[in-house]
């Protein structure tokens, strides 16, 4: 199969000027999560889709590849991620005559995967036939079921389904909630051109641990805590190979 590593990488970033190739422990961000994507044993092709130059020179540098840089319109704050999908999709359907089979969506700013959780991911998906793409996820430390909404002064559940009363319940009296964290998704190209639709309505769910995305300065920060304290495979990974093309 055609498995299609795609990272979309813009070059613009308000919380975090640079975010996507700011040094953590001394290597671009991206280059974590090209890494990632070499390392598995399922992806056989990375592309970056980047609106900046530097940008796609570094990924290139990290073994991804970047064969076209994608257009402003598609890299705006508000752009949604159909539009770049779309644009790899038919860039290289029109200048390769290539159609990948999956896209596995890695984003950026989440920089401490496990690649075993992607390679995993991969083969939960292609069991299942019905599924129309799979996001990963990770348990809610906190039940939203507990939380507010304000109306006329006042709070309301957020959910009808309890009462205020409810709310001070136990979070093990609630389901668990999961939380959409950006560690491996997976796409179908087909269902994409066919239906204009990015995951469809059946989404396979896929547990991973936190992976902590990197929005803002002091989460940037919490993740180099993490790695000066729990150590990450990619890091290891990044200097070894540092090391030997010297």
């Amino acid at each position: 199969m055609n498995i299609l590593a795609l990272i979309p990488a813009r070059g613009g970033s308000k919380g975090v000027p640079k975010k996507n190739i700011k040094l953590l422990e001394g290597f671009p961000l991206i280059g974590y999560t090209i890494a990632a994507a070499k390392l598995s044993k399922k992806i056989n092709r990375v592309i970056v889709s980047t609106d900046s130059e530097e940008i796609a020179e570094i990924s290139c540098s990290f073994g991804a590849q970047a064969p076209f840089l994608r257009p402003s319109e598609f890299a705006g704050d508000k752009s949604a991620d159909i539009d770049y999908v779309l644009h790899t999709l038919n860039w290289l359907e029109k200048n390769e005559d290539y159609i990948p089979d999956l896209i596995i969506l890695l984003r950026a700013t989440t920089p401490l995967r496990e690649v075993k959780y992607i390679d995993a991911a991969i083969e939960e998906f292609m069991k299942n036939s019905e599924a129309t793409s799979l996001r990963s996820s990770h348990i809610a430390a906190e039940s939203p079921f507990k939380w507010f909404l304000i109306k006329d002064n006042f709070y309301t559940p957020i959910c009808d389904k309890y009462t205020l009363e409810d709310t001070n319940k136990p979070r093990q009296s609630f389901p668990e909630v999961y939380i959409p964290n950006g560690y491996v998704d997976i796409l179908k190209p087909s269902f994409i051109k066919q239906y204009n639709s990015l995951y469809g309505g059946k989404i396979l769910g896929y547990v991973t641990p936190n992976g902590y995305e990197v929005d803002t300065l002091e989460e940037f920060k919490y993740i180099e805590y993490l790695i000066s304290k729990n150590g990450s495979d990619l890091l290891e990974h990044l200097k070894k190979n540092k090391r030997e093309h010297r």
